[in-house]
């Protein structure tokens, strides 16, 4: 329960104290000037895009890893050889 309780606190002052972050490179923040506003904004909001996609596929691959791992061990220690 302390955990739970631990993580939610960090997230929610994870969330409360986000800054506005720009994520690109000089190059695209310079052909992001010469765009004007609003397609600057969808430049940025893909580039965000492309940089989770790989967080998401390591995510899901790590939870069914993890996911598996725990139903190996539970099924060792319910026939008696997990000990």
């Amino acid at each position: 329960m302390k955990l739970v309780r631990s993580i939610l606190i960090v997230l929610v002052v994870t969330v409360l104290f986000a800054v506005p972050v720009y994520s690109q490179c000089a190059v695209c923040t310079k052909t992001a000037l010469q765009m004007g506003e609003k397609p600057a904004k969808g430049l940025n909001s893909a580039i965000l895009y492309l940089m989770a996609s790989p967080f998401v596929i390591v995510g899901i691959i790590g939870y069914r890893w993890w996911r598996g791992n725990k139903k190996l061990e539970e099924e060792e220690f319910a026939t008696g050889n997990g000990q």
